[in-house]
């Protein structure tokens, strides 16, 4: 039986080289993307249900093998349809196979992937890509970028063209790429779009001679557009293993799928032995219940006392923005590095990377906040940027488990650059030593130690707070910066005071970004000093403010 079963996985493994898709087999997996490298937590499906093959009038050679709730969303051919899934359950992978088989079928076929940024762009359509070869599908596949109808900001258009006319096209998210596509649609993590009411408002009308909506995502507060749709109107529910036809005017077609109702349904969980675990693992590694009933049992979270609200952080989000450019890695590295050869001296050689200043082109003043940790948490270097008054986040560079040494290289590096004007290190604890020790070197104008106090902690909530009520900020769209600042809370003591603070989780740390990006408020509410520049202060247009962020 043995051999028979690997003759079997050779067969198969042939095949698919002979597509041209390049898996690694093992039991193939139903659900998730390509296999990835183990790690803690990764999900992966097997085939505990007896298996489905996705077949469509013999044209589709049977490869890809579908969980019951992935399968039951690709069979669905209801015009609009919207899915609430876990966190890791498949989503990319059922959506887009989809797509591509209405491609495949139907010559000049037209569909739109929007995503919330360029980088989850690039993932749904690399995932489109891998399902069309898989079908053994001459695509091609092209990179285009446009400007929006103000000719102010580029945008990177990504399409998979197939040999019978029909083709994908990826695109980052916002009313002015959602306008204009007379073409089926699909709105991947819908509920993370920025802007997504205006989003919907320019979408809608493109799909109204007959085309096709599919909205997926996992749930991120009640003040967003998908959760108004998942509450609007009903056609038939799927949930788990129930359903229901209610058949209302206008209604959606819905699809639940928590977690425990994925494994229930074929999806296996693993940790990094690939041993399989059960769901109240991840629940208990996790260790934040308002994350895990959002992320993996898909409710909508009341935000009563989330200190800054999903919409509130929304506003100040930009898609193009990245929190760790690739200039970050070098440093780190070159950081490591200077600390592993000199970690031995009492008076190490200052670590002065020249290229920093003469290869990233910083053109307005910087500001700089430092929340330190060194074992369980994350320790945090948020820098910002001024534009005439708009703080653009540069960076938010993570440093985990990192020796103290390489954290006063990278932090001493941003410090020593010309515009740097001033930074805000926390100095509780731990803390301490470095806050000192960037005082000495940078001077007490520029450099402000601050001890985390319940009244100091207040005072730099409603700083970041009253900053993204003003507009006064760019961030980046990142999911793990959203997360961590959502996850401060305003509570009240038995004393009648207030409390911020938030759960420590593995993910976000103890909402160390929160306190990094608070930290850099409060150093640019301070008078500046430094160097002085004499330089220009007209309007500068967003796409002008972003040159140089990749």
């Amino acid at each position: 039986m043995a051999s028979k079963h690997k003759r079997l996985r050779t067969y198969l493994l042939g095949l698919l080289l002979a597509f041209g898709l390049l898996l690694i087999i093992d039991r193939l997996p139903a659900l998730a993307t390509p296999k990835p490298p183990q790690t803690k937590g990764v999900v992966k499906t097997g085939n505990q249900q007896p298996a489905t093959t996705l077949t469509s009038q013999s044209t589709i050679d049977p490869i890809i093998k579908l969980t019951e709730y992935q399968k039951r969303w690709v069979n669905d051919k209801s015009r609009f349809k919207i899915g609430k899934w876990s966190r890791q359950a498949g989503k990319s992978f059922a959506t887009s196979l989809e797509a591509v088989i209405d491609c495949f079928e139907h010559p000049g076929t037209t569909w739109v992937f929007l995503s919330a940024g360029e980088r989850q762009s690039k993932e749904l359509m690399r995932t489109a890509a891998i399902h069309a070869r898989a079908i053994n599908a001459a695509i091609t596949e092209l990179t285009d970028s446009f400007k929006d109808e103000n000719n102010k900001t580029e945008y990177k258009q990504l399409e998979i063209l197939f040999p019978n006319g029909s083709r994908i096209i990826g695109l980052p998210a916002n009313p002015s790429t959602a306008r204009g596509h007379s073409a089926n649609i699909l709105l991947d993590e819908f509920a993370f779009h920025k802007d997504s009411r205006e989003i919907w408002k320019a979408l809608f009308p493109t799909v109204t001679r007959g085309y096709k909506i599919r909205i997926i995502s996992t749930p991120q507060g009640k003040k967003n557009k998908f959760y108004e749709l998942w509450t609007a109107k009903t056609l038939q529910i799927f949930d788990g293993h129930d359903y229901e036809h209610k058949g209302e005017r206008g209604g959606y077609s819905k699809h639940n799928c928590t977690i425990d109702q994925a494994v229930e349904l074929g999806l296996e969980i693993y940790d990094e032995d690939g041993v399989l675990i059960e769901p109240e693992d991840l629940r208990l590694a996790l260790n934040d219940d308002e994350a895990w009933h959002q992320e993996y049992l898909v409710e909508f979270v009341d935000e009563a006392t989330a200190w800054l609200p999903y919409d509130l952080i929304e506003t100040v989000e930009d898609v193009r923005l990245l929190a760790e450019p690739s200039w970050v890695e070098r440093l780190i590295n070159e950081a490591v590095e200077h600390h592993a050869l000199y970690k031995h001296l009492q008076s190490p050689p200052i670590f002065d990377p020249h290229w920093l200043q003469e290869e990233v082109p910083f053109i307005g003043d910087l500001h700089v906040g430092f929340d330190v940790a060194r074992i369980r948490d994350l320790s945090i270097i948020w820098l910002d940027e001024d534009h005439s008054g708009i703080y653009v986040t540069r960076a938010a560079i993570a440093l985990k488990k990192q020796p103290f040494g390489v954290q006063r290289n990278v932090l001493f590096a941003i410090m020593r650059l010309p515009r740097f004007r001033r930074g805000c290190i926390d100095q509780t604890g731990i803390g301490a030593d470095i806050a000192e020790r960037a005082l000495e070197v940078f001077g007490p104008s520029r450099v402000e130690g601050i001890t985390f106090t319940p009244a100091n902690k207040e005072v730099l909530a409603h700083a970041i707070k009253q900053s993204f009520e003003d507009r006064k900020d760019m961030i980046p769209a990142d999911q793990v910066i959203r997360q961590s600042l959502h996850s401060v809370k305003k509570t009240a003591t038995e004393t009648g005071h207030f409390r911020f603070d938030a759960d420590r989780t593995e993910q976000i740390g103890h909402a160390d970004h929160f306190w990094a990006k608070a930290l850099a408020v409060i150093a640019r509410s301070k008078a500046n000093s430094g160097p002085v520049y004499v330089a220009s202060r007209s309007k500068r247009e967003s796409s002008s403010i972003l040159r140089g962020y990749d």
